[in-house]
C-alpha cells in the first residue's frame, strides 16, 4: 500500500482542518492522528476515534487499516509535523521561537500579554512545547492571526533543531543557557549548542534576534544575526533599570538615546523576572506597539501554573515556584527569596532532575548557598537530597508530617522539579 505525501496528506487536513490525538476529546469531522507513547498505542484506537466522529484515521500499523475513511503512513508523528510544516507555511506572518533554560514559558506569557495589546497573536498554550504540542499548536493557525509565539522545550541534543525546522521561525529568544536537562544533553557545552540551534536556523533563513545585552555566550552566538539587545547597560537597544525586585517588581526603562519614563509595576517578582519582562519589552518595541501599551500589558500579566505565585493563607505567605528547577533557576530562586519581605523564612525545596553525573555535587551546592545566605528553616525532598542529608522521600510524606508539625507565620519558598508535586503541600501550609 502506497503511503501518501505531504502534499496529499495536507491536503486531508484543508478537508478537515481539526486535529485530535485523545478519544477522550473527539470533535465531530477532525482527522484523527494515532501517535504512541510508552504506554499506549494510538493505533488501538483509530476505530474508536472513526465511531465517535471523527472523519478520518491516520495510523501507521497496517493491521488496523480497515477502509477508506484509514490512511497508512510510516510513522504518525512524522505526519503530524509535515502537516503542521505546511500549514505553518500558509502564513506570512512574524513566527517568534522561545527556548532557555530557565524562564521560557513566564517569557512567552509576558511576550504575549504585550503583543496581544496591538495584534492577534497564537500562542502556545501550557507547556504543549515539544514535538507534539508545537505541530499542535501551529495548527491552530487561521486568517485572524497577525503573528505567533511558540514556545520550544528541549531535552535531547537536536530537539531545538527538529521544531524550529517544524515552525519555521523568523525571530528567536533564548532566554538563557544554564544547567537544565545536563544529563540527557552532555554537559553545558550540549546545552548551549542545544538552545542555539534556533540562531543557527535564523542565520540560513534571514531571521532576526532578541538578545540580553549581558549574557555574553548568547550574544557572541548571534553575532551572525541581525539582533536587538535588551539589558542594564546604556548600550542596550531596550534599557531597563530595576527598583525593587519582592514582593513585587517596580522597574522603569526607555529606548536607546532616549529618557527614562515613569515606573511600571509587575505582579511578578525577583530579578530573574525582571529579565524575562524586558524581553517582552523589546519585543513589544521591536513590533513597533506604544510604550502604554507595552506597560498596561506588563501590569496586567498574572503568573499562574505553580510559577513565581504569592500565596497568602490563614497562617503563611507562600511563593509557589515548583513548575521546574534546575541548578540555574534554584539559585535565582535563594537569592531572590532572600530580598523578599517577610518573616520566618523558611525553603522546601525538591529535588533537582537530570543533572547527572553531577547531581550530588550540584544539590550539595544549593544546599551550601542556602546555608550562605542565612536559611535555616529548611525541608528537603527526593532522593537527591536524602543522598547528602536528611530529607522525605516524597512530597506525600512532607505532607504528612506538616499536617501535625503545623508551619505558622511563615514566609516559604516552595521550590522544585514538577515531579515532586510540591504543590500539593499548599493546603497544608
Amino acid at each position: 500500500m502506497q503511503h501518501p505525501t505531504p502534499t496529499q496528506l495536507y491536503q486531508a487536513f484543508q478537508q478537515h482542518p481539526l486535529v485530535c490525538t485523545d478519544t477522550r476529546n473527539l470533535v465531530e469531522g477532525s482527522i484523527f492522528i494515532a501517535l504512541k507513547g510508552a504506554t499506549f498505542n494510538g493505533n488501538e484506537y483509530a476505530e474508536k476515534a472513526l465511531a465517535g466522529g471523527c472523519a478520518v484515521a491516520i495510523i501507521d500499523e497496517e493491521k488496523y487499516y480497515q477502509g477508506d475513511n484509514y490512511i497508512l503512513v510510516e510513522d504518525c508523528l512524522k505526519a503530524l509535523q509535515s502537516i503542521a510544516s505546511e500549514h505553518r507555511r500558509q502564513f506570512s506572518i512574524p513566527v517568534i521561537a522561545i527556548t532557555g533554560s530557565n524562564g521560557k514559558t513566564t517569557t512567552k506569557e509576558l511576550l504575549n500579554a504585550v503583543l496581544s495589546e496591538q495584534y492577534t497573536v497564537l500562542c502556545t498554550q501550557g507547556n504543549f512545547n515539544n514535538e507534539i504540542g508545537v505541530p499542535l499548536t501551529l495548527l491552530g493557525l487561521n486568517a485572524s492571526h497577525q503573528m505567533a509565539i511558540i514556545e520550544m522545550g528541549a531535552r535531547f541534543s537536536g530537539d531545538i533543531k527538529e521544531l524550529v525546522n517544524i515552525a519555521e521561525p523568523t525571530h528567536g529568544l533564548i532566554t538563557n543557557v544554564g544547567k537544565a536537562h545536563l544529563e540527557t544533553m552532555g554537559g553545558l557545552e550540549g546545552v548551549i549548542k542545544t538552545k542555539t540551534e534556533l540562531f543557527r536556523f535564523l542565520e540560513s533563513h534571514n531571521g532576526k534576534a532578541l538578545v540580553r545585552y549581558e549574557d555574553a555566550v548568547l550574544i557572541n552566538e548571534a553575532k551572525l544575526l541581525p539582533t536587538f539587545t535588551y539589558g542594564y547597560n546604556e548600550s542596550a537597544d531596550i534599557i531597563g533599570t530595576l527598583k525593587k525586585e519582592a514582593p513585587h517588581i517596580e522597574f522603569s526603562w526607555k529606548k536607546k538615546g532616549g529618557e527614562f519614563d515613569g515606573e511600571v509595576t509587575s505582579p511578578l517578582m525577583g530579578e530573574y523576572n525582571f529579565q524575562n519582562i524586558l524581553a517582552a519589552i523589546a519585543t513589544g518595541v521591536f513590533f513597533e506597539i506604544d510604550a502604554i501599551a507595552i506597560n498596561r500589558g506588563i501590569a496586567n500579566y498574572n503568573p499562574t501554573n505553580n510559577r513565581s505565585q504569592i500565596i497568602k493563607t490563614d497562617r503563611n505567605t507562600l511563593l509557589l515556584d515548583a513548575y521546574n528547577a534546575n541548578p540555574s533557576s534554584m539559585e535565582a530562586a535563594l537569592r531572590n527569596f532572600v530580598h523578599m519581605d517577610g518573616e520566618g523564612k523558611t525553603l522546601i525545596l525538591g529535588e533537582m532532575l537530570e543533572v547527572g553525573d553531577n547531581s550530588e555535587a550540584e544539590h550539595k551546592a544549593i544546599l551550601h548557598l542556602a546555608a550562605e545566605l542565612g536559611f535555616t528553616e529548611i525541608y528537603l525532598v527526593g532522593d537527591e537530597f536524602s543522598k547528602i542529608t536528611s530529607a522525605f522521600d516524597d512530597a506525600e510524606k512532607l505532607r504528612e508530617y506538616l499536617r501535625t508539625e503545623k508551619l505558622t507565620g511563615k514566609t516559604i519558598l516552595i521550590k522544585g522539579s514538577r515531579k515532586n508535586k510540591l504543590e500539593m503541600l499548599v493546603d497544608v501550609l
